[in-house]
């Protein structure tokens, strides 16, 4: 007796033998049943899809690799969680309970950091807006302030002579590596002599003293070296600024921009290739300030702390997107098109990665070069322009990743409600650290005036 086989609609695929593929790998037979020895359908069963979820163990376990891979190179060193990369409560008290302080840049996330107990002086307070008031909250917490523009800076002044304290400042610094594209909206540059013009205005303040130095160069840096470049420049200038100025700087912080393993668009060479490992840029790093302070150490001065801000690395590849096809089709051209329930409504970062998509289960059929749409009715919402994927069909379930930097911090409330966030302890526990939106919770800011509650014209 014969067995009927399925039936798989016919598909013309171009093969190009021994040339790149711009599409990258098909991933016909990579598929993800579990998350966390969690079988996925039981996750979007419970919690529903599209379903965000967030692994407790990958996390520590990168926090701790980024530790050990500094700390045994270079002593000594504060690690600093950069809030805005993601702030969801859960994510911020894990890496607080690893040991890192809270990097901050607006009243919003200190507020937050302060909530979850991190007391003012294990706060780093980055930004280019910094009200009176906040700083007036920071100066009476003890946290530390990192000056970015000449304004701010008076404004600062005003606020200790006011508190009639004797305020430490860190000064933030922009200069080109040679590496990367100088971030010169943030902070005083260093070729023009700006900065060194802010280290004597804070050395003549009788209510500031400068005792650190920060920059930041940029983000997704795949060059390591562009960070022994940083260190040496901010180790020159700290050289300079002490001669100067009398001051002694007992901190630098070299911010972050770690890159994570996920692929750029426009970029055709995966990022499992280029990007460095922790210990690389550690390498880099901690190689680099040893050798350009051992002239300080001979004139006994004091080693300055490294201060990290990690942000991307860390998170990224600790979280998860569950999407789920809603619609498929084909578009004139030919193309395969599949709808999902989650956009860049809540992938922001769709917009400039291509992130890895991957089936819950073993797809029948031919790759083919395919579009993943996102829910919303916008001509932007595309989640992959390009991935060769073999056929979809509504109510498969994709695995996206790594989605952990910027999406639950940059994601929109436009169009749909935002999803339930779901962590995996250790023990392999679920529990939901954020709940999905409903109507109730999306009114709670709204007010209605009376003239228009109801008789309403609608025939």
């Amino acid at each position: 007796m014969s067995v009927k086989k399925n039936w798989i609609k016919p598909t013309i695929t171009p093969h190009r033998e021994g040339i790149l593929n711009k599409f990258g790998r098909v991933p016909a037979k990579e598929y993800i049943e579990e998350i966390e020895e969690i079988p996925v359908k039981d996750l979007v069963s419970q919690f529903g899809s599209p379903l965000f979820v967030l692994s407790e163990k990958q996390l520590r376990s990168n926090i701790r690799r980024l530790k050990q891979a500094f700390e045994t190179r270079y002593q000594p060193i504060v690690f600093g969680w950069s809030y805005k990369t993601n702030y969801l409560n859960a994510v911020c008290a894990t890496l607080h309970q690893e040991g890192s302080w809270a990097e901050v840049v607006s009243l919003f996330e200190y507020e937050k950091a302060r909530a979850l107990g991190v007391p003012g002086n294990r706060i780093l307070f980055n930004g280019p807006h910094k009200s009176k008031d906040t700083l007036a909250l920071c100066v009476e917490e003890g946290a530390r302030i990192h000056i970015d523009n000449m304004d701010e800076l008076y404004l600062l002044e005003d606020v200790a002579r006011i508190a009639n304290k004797l305020v430490p400042v860190t000064l933030r610094l922009n200069f080109d590596t040679g590496f990367a594209e100088p971030w010169s909206r943030f902070g005083f540059n260093v070729e023009s002599g700006q900065a060194i013009d802010a280290a004597r205005r804070i050395s003549n303040s009788q209510w500031l003293k400068l005792t650190g130095l920060h920059s930041h160069i940029g983000t997704f840096i795949l060059e390591p070296n562009a960070y022994s470049a940083q260190v040496k420049i901010m180790c020159e200038f700290m050289e300079s600024a002490e001669q100067q100025t009398g001051c002694i700087i007992d901190s630098l912080d070299i911010g972050g921009g770690f890159a994570s393993r996920i692929d750029l668009q426009g970029v055709y060479v995966s990022t499992e290739q280029t990007t460095p490992s922790i210990d690389q840029y550690a390498d880099a790093i901690c190689t680099t300030l040893l050798r350009e302070t051992v002239k300080r150490r001979a004139q006994n001065k004091p080693q300055p702390t490294l201060i990290i801000e990690s942000g991307r690395a860390i998170i990224d590849d600790a979280e998860v997107l569950v999407s789920s096809v809603v619609s498929t089709r084909r578009l004139p051209n030919g193309k395969p098109a599949a709808v999902l329930d989650a956009g860049v409504n809540l992938l922001f970062t769709a917009f400039w990665y291509h992130h890895r998509v991957q089936p819950t289960r073993p797809l029948d059929g031919f790759a083919e070069d395919t579009v993943l749409y996102g829910p919303l009715c916008m001509n932007i919402d595309v989640v992959r322009q390009s991935i060769m994927i073999p056929p979809l069909q509504v109510g498969d379930q994709l695995i996206i990743s790594p989605v952990g930097a910027y999406n639950n911090t940059q994601w929109l409330q436009f169009i749909e409600y935002r999803p339930n966030i779901v962590m995996i302890n250790e023990e392999g526990q679920v529990s939901v650290i954020r709940q999905a939106e409903n109507l109730s919770f999306m009114n709670q800011l709204e007010s209605l005036p009376e003239h228009l509650n109801g008789n309403f014209k609608l025939d």
